[in-house]
């Protein structure tokens, strides 16, 4: 029996294994399983591939997409440069590392992308919005990014707009600092944070909402609510918007494909 599986903590909600378990069913793939392997720590990382001889692939969720790079034998050059990894393939005993973020990222945002979509927000300075910037410097989109305390020495956007500047730099406004006029010159706001996530359906990011207007576009990468708080303030102003559930849709199939595909 093929295993694959989820490693992170905790794993209280998981798309991935409900997501390959219907797959599986639908698709008459009866030669695989997927289970939650929910670590409370990397150091049970090796141990988990001895006590799990057949396992050939895993995908990587929180806290673990930066602490797995160290035990890969090899890496794609998206890992590489955003050291981050949440595609794990096993190969002739060796771990070959990967990225799907940035494939479900960028193709369930192109069909959303407006001419005026130049200029973005990125909420959270995690793993996650590492991705989120890898494919804004791909599409040529300049980007900020927002996290709780910021550290640019004066609030304004980088004049190098590059994932290696920011990544040195590591330089983000605060959301204090994050004005209205701001929020009308950035039209693409994407929410990589968990902020609003089930069960805090009542929380949404501290951004100026008054800012917001019909050209806008917000992406919230929280999938669950279905509409979060973020979501529905963008509405109100006539902005348009989506959640992260067909990114996780595309990066699962994206999963799929690598653990498939001819090495």
């Amino acid at each position: 029996m093929r295993q694959f599986g989820l490693i992170g903590y905790p794993l209280s909600h998981s798309f991935s294994q409900k997501f390959f378990t219907e797959k599986f069913l639908q698709e008459n793939i009866v030669n695989a399983n997927y289970t939650n392997f929910p670590i409370p720590s990397i150091e049970s990382f090796a141990a988990l591939w001895k006590k799990n001889p057949n396992l050939e692939g895993l995908n990587v969720t929180i806290p673990y997409k930066k602490e797995v790079i160290p035990f890969l034998q090899h890496s794609s050059a998206v890992v590489q440069e955003i050291h981050a990894c949440n595609c794990i393939r096993k190969f002739n005993n060796e771990l070959y590392g990967y990225n799907t973020d940035v494939i479900g990222f960028e193709k369930s945002l192109l069909p959303f992308l407006e001419p005026h979509h130049t200029h973005a927000l990125i909420l959270g300075t995690g793993g996650a919005a590492a991705a989120v910037q890898w494919v804004l410097q791909e599409l040529n989109i300049q980007f900020q990014l927002v996290s709780r305390k910021g550290n640019a020495i004066d609030g304004n956007t980088l004049e190098e707009n590059t994932l290696e500047k920011n990544a040195e730099m590591k330089s983000s406004i605060s959301y204090e600092q994050l004005n209205k006029s701001l929020v009308e010159s950035h039209t693409l706001i994407i929410n990589t944070s968990p902020l609003g996530m089930f069960p805090n359906v009542n929380e949404a990011p501290p951004i100026a909402y008054e800012g917001i207007t019909a050209k806008h576009h917000l992406y919230d990468l929280v999938y669950n609510p279905t509409e979060t708080l973020f979501m529905q303030k963008g509405l109100e102003k006539g902005a348009t918007v989506q959640n992260g559930l067909a990114m996780l849709h595309i990066q699962a199939e994206e999963s799929w494909a690598i653990w498939n595909a001819k090495m």
